[in-house]
């Protein structure tokens, strides 16, 4: 196994609660998600990461399926010590709706035929996608997420989640993506639905347990693939070698080497993809615009999370420009937003091929951390002057070991914690002012995290409160939301 590897995973599969509403209207019955989670959420649920899969992804992400010597699709940028750390980061990854690989889609039985749904299933878009992903974090208990990332497609969709869920998402981290379709991208795709349909075997989608439309799937992988490479990686590959022969036949047989790379695409991809999946997919990549009255900044004026926009030299299916217009949009609406452009000749699937940039990109943009990022806002405080019982009874209610203490006016005075609670039965104190600490360390909202842990570690303090310019208390941050992020020092 690689180094770093998280060894050997499992999926899992979550029921969403009650009916589905889609985009469009229509209702699904029943929605199952299928995911992977790597690494463990923390004490506050404050360090989850969920990474967004493209068009031909599933949630295996990293790691091995039992019995299977292929890694997970971004395993070499998942994983201990890797750009997604999972010594630090809880890291999710689901198979989109739609998809054929777990999650509710064309091919799963609808419970009202109990057949496959084929092309009765409903259109779905990005934001359907993004919405039951959603629904899988309320299962798992997740109330934000310290990042959403993806490449492609899968920037889409961790675009679509600022949007939609802005108020969820501290850091958002945008691949080789677009905030609209353009017309050049919604040819590609449906040439590739075109090829699907005219096959005589996809019979209107209704192909489960019959000849699969193999031919049509095929072409639309090979037409796709090309989209997904660049003019100079296919010279530097392959030239204008051939293919099993010394001199061209002047036929039609496969004869150059990029021929017979294509059919092997199409045809590997055949075994691994629903036919139905892919004209759905493709459909929400055409329908995805974040555009409002023909704008981005308007589009994307709810977005508050930080972002890192990344970009390939070669790409030519979501070239560079499309991501500064991103950047543009967001740096309009005064929104932090870091861009960098990869130089590489694999075009698209750069982001998949040049782990080594992507590593190092993504590890400093995700440990640049500020109290903000991971700090508990929903804080619970109590007043000067109240009772050591009162406060005791608030801890226990409430489950916390610290509490600020507030002046009438609402300001911190000081804090106190379970330890000093114990001290003051021990002493038959009665009220909080007797024993709450004064003299209180304090952090703000922009500070970065590791000074924050400093500052703990200094005064051997186990919580900060987070206060604004007035002396309100905003937050706490805990050493236990932080110890993930900043990692633990050698003694």
């Amino acid at each position: 196994m690689l180094r770093g590897s998280l060894g050997i995973v499992t999926t899992g599969y979550a029921d969403l609660p009650g009916p589905f509403t889609l985009e469009s209207g229509a209702v699904l019955p029943k929605v199952t998600i299928a995911y992977e989670t790597y690494g463990r959420l923390n004490k506050e649920k404050s360090n989850a990461i969920l990474i967004c899969h493209a068009l031909s992804g599933d949630a295996h992400i990293a790691g091995f399926h039992e019995g299977e010597e292929k890694p997970g699709w971004w395993d070499a940028v998942v994983g201990p010590g890797k750009a997604f750390d999972t010594e630090r980061y809880f890291v999710i990854c689901s198979n989109v709706i739609g998809g054929c690989k777990g999650s509710t889609g064309p091919s799963s039985i609808n419970p009202d035929t109990l057949k496959p749904y084929g092309a009765t299933f409903p259109v779905v878009t990005i934001r359907d996608m993004v919405n039951a992903q959603k629904g899988l974090l309320d299962i798992l208990g997740i109330p934000e997420l310290y990042a959403v990332a993806g490449g492609s497609m899968g920037g889409m969709q961790a675009l679509q989640w600022t949007v939609s869920y802005p108020d969820l998402v501290k850091k958002a981290i945008i691949i080789a993506a677009t905030g609209y379709s353009t017309p050049q991208q919604i040819a590609f795709n449906e040439v590739g639905r075109k090829a699907i349909i005219s096959d005589p075997d996809w019979n209107k989608g209704d192909y489960y347990g019959k000849e699969i439309p193999s031919h049509g799937l095929a072409l639309a992988r090979m037409v796709g693939h090309i989209t997904y490479l660049s003019d100079e990686s296919m010279h530097t590959k392959f030239g204008r070698a051939l293919q099993g022969k010394d001199r061209v036949g002047f036929d039609f047989s496969t004869e150059f080497a990029i021929e017979s790379y294509l059919h092997h695409q199409g045809d590997t991809f055949t075994k691994r993809f629903d036919a139905n999946s892919y004209l759905y997919i493709t459909k929400a990549i055409d329908y995805f615009d974040l555009t409002r009255e023909g704008s981005l900044t308007t589009g994307l004026a709810a977005a508050k999370a930080a972002f890192f926009v990344i970009s390939v030299t070669s790409d030519w299916l979501y070239p560079p420009y499309q991501s500064q217009e991103i950047v543009t949009a967001l740096t309009a609406n005064e929104r932090e937003v870091h861009y960098c452009e990869i130089r590489s000749n694999y075009g698209h699937d750069a982001f998949l091929l040049e782990s080594g940039q992507i590593n190092y990109l993504i590890t400093r943009f995700l440990s640049h951390t500020v109290v903000g990022d991971v700090m508990i806002r929903d804080v619970e405080c109590i007043e000067e002057g109240t009772t050591i019982a009162v406060t005791a009874r608030r801890m226990i209610k409430c489950s916390v070991n610290h509490l600020p203490v507030l002046s009438a006016s609402g300001q911190l005075v000081g804090i106190v914690t379970s330890w000093d609670i114990a001290k003051a039965v021990a002493s038959n104190f009665l009220w909080l002012d007797e024993i709450m600490s004064r003299s209180v360390v304090t952090t703000t909202e922009n500070e970065p995290v590791d000074e924050a842990a400093r500052k703990m570690e200094a005064h051997s303090i186990s919580a900060l409160p987070v206060i604004d310019p007035e002396s309100h208390v905003i937050g706490l941050i805990t050493s236990d939301a932080i110890s993930m992020l900043v990692g633990r020092q050698n003694p």
